[in-house]
């Protein structure tokens, strides 16, 4: 099992980071939450990560703090919810906003992030209501703009020539309807704002924080 990974930020994506190793790069799949407190390309990063094997493929997923990724171990463990779909859970809301919602029995904002419909908020709700107690001591907030590993968080949008373009891209990429994507994003669109500011605020937007 691969739990914790140090090393040098190669390059992020929205939803991926490349981290490079003791000479070896690793592809993680990390949701929004983590990416957004990335710190810039060429610095140290450390992700919190869980190593899973199935008989077609093998993941590697990454998460800025060690809640997170015990919150996804507890969410594949729930009936009907994969490792891509909880990945979405933890990009549309942080830990904290998750646990929030299980002690308020809030399905509305489950069933707004996508691939969750009502039964499988419903079952989250009942599930995760006995096991996020295994959580309780573990969770410190992280400050807005705060990065991982102390690295300076970046003010510059992802590769690509159109930040609403590459924003609506990874709106889509998480499981959104392009016209959802489209309308979320054309709804907080700023001038100059970058790819990362439209996808915190267009989701923030679609799933506001109770």
């Amino acid at each position: 099992m691969i739990g914790r990974i140090r090393g040098i930020l190669v390059e992020k994506t929205p939803g991926q980071a490349l981290v490079e190793c003791a000479g070896l790069g690793y592809e993680i799949d990390i949701p929004y939450t983590t990416f957004f407190h990335l710190p810039e390309s060429g610095q140290e990063v450390t992700l919190h990560t869980h190593f899973a094997v199935r008989e077609d493929a093998q993941s590697l997923y990454g998460f800025a703090a060690k809640l997170d990724r015990d919150l996804f171990r507890l969410l594949i463990k729930v009936n009907g919810v994969g490792p891509k779909l909880a990945v979405g859970i933890l990009s549309g809301l942080d830990a904290q906003q998750f646990i929030r919602c299980v002690e308020a029995k809030d399905a509305n904002s489950l069933v707004k992030l996508p691939g969750v419909g009502k039964k499988t908020a419903e079952r989250l709700l009942i599930e995760m209501a006995d096991r996020i107690g295994q959580l309780e001591g573990q969770f410190v907030p992280m400050s807005p703009g705060a990065t991982v590993a102390g690295g300076p968080s970046s003010g510059q949008a992802a590769t690509g020539p159109d930040p609403r373009e590459e924003a609506e891209a990874a709106l889509i990429a998480l499981g959104y309807k392009p016209q959802e994507a489209a309308k979320a994003i054309s709804k907080v669109a700023e001038e100059g704002a970058t790819s990362e500011t439209l996808i915190r605020l267009a989701l923030r937007s679609m799933i506001p924080a109770g």
